[in-house]
């Protein structure tokens, strides 16, 4: 019997999340098509192009609004079974809350994978092709992404600028590296026509050294840079760890943000995207107590209410524990994972005030 009843509710959930998730995309895409109307037809005045850019918009709208579709199918579902007095023989057959949450939790998994794939394959591929696509709020991207300004990257206590740099980021050109003490002083410039990278280290080709001394500069041929350098290749020059899978994320962190961002930001995200495996089967754990109270019957609204506070108030949290992530405030694992350590917390409380209710 528990697992019909877990099949049903887990289907009557899916129904509603899958029609509140479409339904609140589709809403923002036509707006984002409307605003973005002319840009999107410029290249190829066809109404095609509005139906290739919604569908590529659709993964990343899906993404932002997929724990709140979540969240708002959950608590709907209880709101109805309590309208229909279902609650009541569910309880009086013996089901208990925490079984009602094993019953679930197959489905509160599966979403959390999904999720997981969403934002780490399939939003990356789809931004990468709005990016070269141009259109809208990507037309910024593809134009930083384009140009051939300036590189700035750090190694150690070196700064550097490069000119221009290829696709594979193994040659530079129109180089400066500023070289400092410890205690940030400018200590020689380094001027360098081209850099080629090989067997792990850069060699740098027509080097002029300007030292901070009163004494002649000195011309070099070639000359091995001893600093610990990678750059990004062309594909990520961009450094946007929201829109990376993990396994740039991760390449990224070895690599010291390869200068385009501090590196904890790139360990914020990493964290901040495995912590949201667990998102989805929390939020079912935090609604299911709310069910309890149905048992008095005539509490929809209290209960509609609380999940929806639950819910916003850790979306605004996680927010600002993103944000005191990247700037460095917090350990990087700390604003990753305390959002959904609290989450738990929140839940585990509810079930401890669901048994003593019961």
């Amino acid at each position: 019997m528990m697992g019909i009843l877990g099949r049903m509710i887990s289907r009557m959930v899916l129904a509603r999340f899958l029609l509140i998730l479409f339904g609140v995309s589709v809403f923002v895409i036509t707006l984002e098509v409307l605003s973005n109307l002319d840009s999107i037809l410029a290249q190829n005045d066809s109404y095609v192009e509005l139906v290739k850019y919604a569908l590529l918009r659709f993964p990343g709208i899906a993404a932002v609004f997929f724990v709140l579709g979540l969240l708002l199918a959950m608590v709907l579902t209880l709101v109805e079974l309590g309208y229909r007095n279902e609650i009541v023989p569910i309880w009086a057959a013996g089901a208990t809350p925490l079984q009602l949450l094993l019953m679930l939790a197959p489905m509160g998994i599966i979403m959390g994978m999904a999720l997981f794939l969403l934002n780490d394959q399939i939003v990356p591929a789809t931004v990468r092709v709005l990016s070269n696509w141009g259109v809208g709020e990507f037309a910024t991207k593809k134009l930083r992404a384009s140009r051939e300004g300036e590189i700035w990257l750090r190694a150690g206590q070196d700064i550097l600028r490069a000119g221009k740099a290829n696709a594979k980021a193994t040659q530079l050109e129109d180089i400066i590296i500023f070289r400092r003490d410890r205690t940030g002083l400018l200590t020689e410039q380094i001027h360098v026509a081209r850099a080629q990278r090989e067997s792990g280290r850069w060699l740098l080709h027509d080097v002029v050294i300007y030292r901070r001394e009163p004494v002649p500069h000195m011309r070099l041929d070639t000359l091995v840079y001893a600093g610990e350098l990678r750059l990004a290749s062309e594909e990520f020059r961009s450094g946007d760890p929201e829109e990376m899978p993990l396994a740039d994320l991760r390449y990224f962190i070895e690599n010291k943000g390869f200068g385009l961002r501090p590196v904890h930001v790139y360990e914020v995200w990493w964290h901040r995207r495995l912590a949201n495996l667990l998102v989805p089967l929390l939020i079912i754990a935090v609604c299911i107590p709310l069910a309890v109270r149905f048992r008095r019957g005539g509490i929809t609204v209290p209960v509609l209410l609380t999940g929806i506070t639950v819910g916003f108030t850790f979306f605004i949290f996680d927010g600002i524990s993103l944000t005191v992530g990247e700037l460095g405030l917090v350990p990087a694992w700390l604003a990753g994972w305390l959002p959904v350590t609290l989450l738990g917390l929140i839940s585990a409380a509810f079930y401890v005030r669901a048994q003593t209710v019961s």
